[in-house]
């Protein structure tokens, strides 16, 4: 998955010398949760909306970089990992640097979001079975096994849970004989959480990520 084609740079950067009055319009003007700022090529931080409105609109940003929200990707990336960086950043905007360090753009939340349900978990028929084991009694490989011994193609699979040494994964499955790899995934001593043919579970990740597509778009 390419997503260097999803950098963007409709929002341009702040530097550090433009005033918290500026600041403001430009939040104004756009749907961006943060704006980056940049000195040299550099990111100095982030500068969140919410901030902005408390801050003096008299002074300049230089005055409020002990403020600024320290997030960022690198151009290489996985698309996985730059998930994980929207999340913890809480932000709709995640800074791209590449490997010298140098501000490149920034990625948009709901372009990720798209690339998200674009991915075969999501567009592909099939059914998805919920299992857990113990974390040192699993692995990507024996889950993969079970499923292709049984005939099934396996679509993708991903750590949904971890609590008290017990890992939970979510397997998306063809679902021809989806019965048997669930019987298989027992015989292994997984613990079934739910398996479904008629792919519920996706449908509901899809209804979850078109709501937060309407809500960030308002």
């Amino acid at each position: 998955m390419n997503l260097q084609s999803h950098i963007m740079n409709d929002c341009l950067p702040l530097l550090p010398n433009y005033s918290v009055a500026m600041a403001g319009e430009m939040f104004a003007l756009s749907t961006c949760t943060h704006i980056p700022v940049v000195d040299n090529d550099k990111l100095l931080g982030l500068i969140s909306e919410e901030d902005v409105e408390g801050f003096d609109k008299d002074k300049k940003v230089n005055d409020y970089l002990y403020l600024l929200d320290h997030f960022f990707v690198r151009k290489r990336t996985v698309w996985l990992d730059v998930l994980e960086a929207f999340a913890a950043g809480n932000s709709n905007i995640m800074p791209v640097l590449d490997q010298d360090g140098n501000y490149l753009g920034y990625y948009e939340l709901l372009d990720m979001i798209g690339l998200f349900r674009e991915t075969p978990f999501l567009s592909e028929q099939g059914g998805v079975v919920i299992v857990e084991k113990g974390m040192s009694d699993y692995s990507f490989s024996e889950i993969s096994q079970i499923v292709e011994s049984n005939n099934g193609r396996l679509l993708g699979a991903f750590i949904s849970d971890m609590h008290d040494d017990i890992t939970q994964v979510t397997v998306k499955v063809s679902s021809s004989g989806l019965d048997d790899i669930i019987q298989t995934f027992r015989r292994y001593s997984y613990n079934v959480i739910s398996g479904n043919e008629d792919d519920s579970y996706v449908e509901e990740l899809k209804r979850r990520s078109e709501y937060l597509n309407r809500y960030l778009n308002i």
